[in-house]
């Protein structure tokens, strides 16, 4: 017979429980991302050392930003519960294992792109809100329902979405699009390709039984790869438009040079030697590449 005490705990264990469902709907490891390379957009907009009001404008900003990125993750995760289902990458998400209802999932993801619009057009600017609301139509609505079961470059035109969080963070600290902010949102959409084939060559089987039309599973391996070091040089030349803007100095471009290098370097291990192991290890590497090309950027912004 149960005590008072026990069913209170077995009552907040199950509230922490569907607070961390809710939570993983947000893929928080994809939004740090997506906010870590709006606020180097932030930080970058702003010359020299930030005042008081640039630090809370910057952090409203980014309380935003992280609420509309989240409630686009969970209106995926809404629409493709069947497909997340099918894949072992995805299967343990709680809209594909029917721990959270359909009518839930929008529902939460309504209000947390409500609550951060509202925070982006009172405390930040319009401009921010509108780009940001139209980032989450771009990446729930034509990438999610629309391009990514449709066509093989999904990624590539879907790309165009996930490259504007320093776009995002220029225009809240400036109210303006820049031209530096659209340098940094080309050089993330040039990575985007090579950073998503890697990852689907070593889960292609996943893929195939999602029914997605992946590259690897449309045309198959080897032109996969071939796109990926393709795509690694073309982004090796986007990296240099920061110094050759007069955006950075000789701090960045030296760590722009070795880490592209680096990604050709893989692109090209991968083209002439396939191996799972080999494409966990670019995908891997891709995420080093583009962290630590925005903190080069960030710490040339300073030190230089």
């Amino acid at each position: 017979m149960s005590t008072p005490t026990t069913a209170s705990n077995a009552e907040r264990r199950g509230a922490v429980t569907l607070l961390r469902q809710f939570y993983s709907l947000t893929k928080p490891r994809v939004v740090q991302l997506i906010v870590f390379c709006a606020l180097i957009g932030m930080v970058l907009a702003v010359p020299g050392v930030p005042q008081w009001s640039d630090v809370v404008l910057a952090a409203m900003s980014c309380m935003g930003i992280w609420l509309v990125a989240g409630a686009a993750a969970a209106f995926n995760c809404l629409v493709e519960n069947g497909i997340d289902a099918k894949m072992r990458r995805t299967a343990w998400r709680p809209t594909a294992r029917g721990d959270l209802s359909n009518l839930h999932t929008l529902l939460f993801s309504t209000l947390l792109c409500a609550a951060g619009s509202g925070i982006l057009y009172l405390w930040v600017n319009p401009l921010t809100m509108w780009l940001t609301f139209g980032t989450f139509v771009g990446y729930a609505v034509i990438y999610t329902v629309i391009l990514k079961p449709l066509t093989p470059q999904n990624i590539v035109i879907g790309g165009a979405s996930g490259a504007m969080p320093p776009v995002l963070g220029w225009a809240a600290m400036t109210g303006q699009v820049a031209p530096e902010s659209l340098i940094l949102c080309l050089i993330i959409f040039l990575w985007t390709p090579p950073h998503f084939w890697a990852l689907a060559l070593y889960r292609v089987e996943d893929y195939r039984k999602s029914g997605l039309p992946m590259l690897p599973v449309t045309h198959g391996s080897v032109f996969t790869r071939l796109q990926i070091l393709l795509y690694t040089l073309v982004l090796f030349a986007a990296c240099l438009l920061p110094f050759v803007y007069g955006m950075s100095s000789w701090l960045y471009l030296v760590v722009a040079v070795v880490l592209s290098l680096g990604f050709i370097g893989y692109g090209w291990k991968l083209f002439r030697n396939y191996s799972d192991e080999l494409a966990r290890k670019t995908f891997r590497f891709s995420l080093i590449h583009l962290s630590a090309l925005f903190a080069a950027l960030l710490l040339d912004h300073y030190l230089m």
